[in-house]
């Protein structure tokens, strides 16, 4: 068995490089999921340490001195992380000449031949769905015999080998809450949205959704929801209440937790017999008759992907959802107590300076507890940019999608729709949700209702004001 390092390398201050952020950058308020996607194979191999840098203030010095005592690093990488990553490798090996590299992620799945060869200091990348390709690699089996994998072989040639199957028993998946407990401080990890401390996991992998711009169903989950039996999901709660001191919230982080709506339903009975506080992410179309069932068992909220207020635009992103539909939702959600955080996306296939106005309006109308707005970023893989390559909307000097901070960028325009005008709707559309009245006043009751509230809220508003000055310095430096 090769010593193996699993890393999460450092990068931009603040940058959230986890599989849970939709798109890899740093956030208004700093934000940080767990490294899932490297704890899981972490958990199949056995004498491995997961190192998460970026939440444990981890420095390029921190990490190479590690580099002599293992055999080989496994490095999570993302197309805005992917240059950075390649530097980090690159002093990896200089303090250790005989370690080897591997990189996983969306990135590598899609691009492995382009990762390949303009990255010489990686020696292979595990397409696709990865945990039993990394086991593979780390037991020492033949690297022509592994599916799943390109690799560099003796003579520099790029070799890519078949396919591997996706996992179809996912109860085959050690806990990745094993790994946490052994190598994070689970205290680090903070989101908005979340009461903290949380501790976030899969449950399943896979949407059925269609959603043209969606990173992970595209590149490693797919379109089919394979899933967790309930029991080995309750089973792993357990775990977490054993061994995580004063977690507050479990976070499933399943692309769609609603997909499967009589196994969310039963999840949540267990949850229920359990006493645990949870959310999930939710797509804004479940019946109140299951939003009721999941309240009454603990859950708190929902993490909502609305994306636009506009129809025409939902069509255009294959959303498979109605505008009305979701008011219904958001409404039923009020009236039965639970919080939405909702998320939008501005500068999607028919955005309009008119589609953008109409999206504030229906985010000010609905009124989600807290919302997330982000620039439409067309990653390598997706539907979204074959599209925009084609028609001439992706500027290829900004397919980095972030700056030099590792702040989102917008790497779309249209003929009428500059890059200017989106990223600049973005501010707007948060001042114009925030700074009203009833939501002013709603935010400053829950500080005077709780004191940690108080604290935490004082914190992310500065943060939110640097973020927003920092974002205006790099659209000037521009």
């Amino acid at each position: 068995m090769m010593r193996t390092l699993f890393l999460q390398a450092p990068s931009f201050d603040g940058f959230d490089g986890g599989a849970g952020a939709r798109y890899q950058a740093r956030r208004e308020i700093k934000s940080f999921w767990f490294p899932t996607w490297l704890a899981q194979p972490a958990a199949l191999v056995p004498g491995s340490k997961l190192v998460d840098a970026p939440p444990h203030d981890q420095t390029l010095a921190d990490v190479t001195a590690m580099a002599r005592d293992y055999d080989q690093v496994v490095m999570h990488t993302s197309t805005p992380s992917f240059a950075s990553d390649v530097k980090v490798a690159e002093a990896l090996k200089a303090a250790n000449p005989s370690l080897k590299v591997g990189m996983i992620g969306a990135k590598v799945a899609v691009q492995a031949e382009e990762s390949l060869r303009d990255a010489p200091v990686v020696d292979w990348v595990a397409r696709n769905e990865f945990d039993f390709t990394v086991k593979d690699v780390a037991e020492g089996m033949d690297l022509r015999a592994i599916k799943g994998l390109s690799f560099r072989n003796r003579d520099g040639v790029l070799v890519h080998n078949e396919d591997r199957p996706v996992l179809e028993n996912m109860d085959e998946l050690p806990f990745v809450s094993e790994v946490y407990k052994r190598d994070l401080d689970y205290k680090k990890y903070f989101i908005g949205y979340l009461k903290h401390p949380y501790v976030s996991f899969y449950t399943g992998r896979g949407c059925k959704s269609r959603c043209t711009f969606c990173l992970w169903p595209q590149t490693v989950g797919g379109h089919r929801y394979r899933t967790r039996s309930v029991g080995h999901v309750l089973e792993e709660i357990r775990y977490i209440q054993a061994n995580f001191p004063g977690v507050k919230e479990i976070f499933f982080d399943d692309d769609t937790f609603t997909d499967n709506l009589p196994r969310a339903e039963e999840i949540a009975r267990g949850l229920g017999k359990l006493g645990v506080t949870w959310s999930c992410n939710a797509k804004a179309n479940v019946p109140r008759e299951s939003l009721k069932v999941m309240r009454d068992n603990g859950l708190r909220l929902l993490l909502v992907g609305y994306e636009s207020g506009n129809q025409q635009i939902l069509h255009n992103i294959k959303k498979g959802m109605r505008v009305e539909v979701a008011r219904q939702f958001t409404k039923d959600c009020h009236e039965l107590g639970i919080a939405i955080h909702g998320t939008f996306i501005l500068g999607l296939p028919g955005e309009t300076k008119e589609t953008i106005e109409e999206t504030i309006r229906f985010a000010i109308e609905t009124n989600p507890h807290t919302v997330q707005v982000s620039l439409a970023a067309p990653y390598p893989g997706t539907f979204l940019y074959d599209q925009a390559a084609r028609e001439g909307w992706l500027d290829i000097a900004n397919t980095d999608y972030v700056d030099a901070h590792g702040v989102q960028i917008a790497p779309l325009h249209y003929p009428h729709l500059t890059h200017t005008e989106i990223f600049d709707s973005v501010e707007s559309f948060y001042r114009r949700f925030y700074f009203r009245v009833p939501k002013i006043a709603s935010i400053c009751g829950e500080m005077v209702r709780d004191r940690q509230m108080l604290v935490r809220r004082l914190r992310e508003g500065v943060e939110f004001f640097r973020f927003l000055k920092e974002r205006n310095a790099g659209k000037a430096a521009a």
